[in-house]
């Protein structure tokens, strides 16, 4: 059976993404609204669709600035649905517009997109699902799954032999620090 670990790997586009992404925590709000909003788009297509389109989505979506996204309108919304260089899906744009809003709102709550993950780590996934459909649109159990595993929220985004496993352990990613 092949892994993403043993498939990745030297991939023009899962390579770089499995080398020094996935799986590595960040606190970025920039960070975690992007790949929140790359895991929306990726459902129900491949994980490659969205890293061939991930260039145009962040040029589309103002860097994934969550205050710029936040804002968007009407104008903003028929734009994107006309960009050929993203993924043009009404509901999951309307979701990504609405999920800006809903960080902003955990800055007041919670400081902040870092510090209301922190504060709920750690929690088992079905949790963590429950939590997410409750503060988040279009947040199932893959999209959240996903989105917590390649933030280092959840274990399993390589297996124990690959190097970049040994590489995130040693950076302490909040599940391992939950042990």
């Amino acid at each position: 059976m092949s892994t993403y670990c043993s498939v990745a790997p030297g991939h023009e586009f899962h390579g770089p993404y499995h080398d020094t992404e996935y799986g590595f925590h960040s606190a970025d709000e920039r960070v975690l609204f992007e790949r929140l909003a790359l895991e929306i788009m990726q459902a129900g297509l491949s994980w490659l669709i969205v890293l061939k389109k991930r260039q145009g989505m962040n040029a589309a979506f103002d860097g994934f600035e969550v205050d710029k996204v936040a804002r968007y309108g009407e104008r903003q919304i028929g734009r994107l649905l006309k960009d050929e260089n993203i993924i043009r899906n009404r509901l999951k744009i309307d979701s990504i517009i609405d999920n800006a809003r809903r960080v902003q709102a955990l800055r007041a709550s919670h400081g902040g997109f870092a510090s209301w993950l922190d504060a709920h780590h750690p929690l088992p996934k079905e949790q963590w699902v429950k939590l997410f459909k409750k503060t988040f649109r279009f947040t199932g159990g893959e999209v959240t799954g996903e989105f917590l595993m390649s933030l280092g929220y959840l274990p399993g985004a390589h297996h124990d032999a690959c190097p970049v496993h040994r590489r995130i352990i040693r950076q302490k990613p909040p599940w391992a620090r939950a042990k």
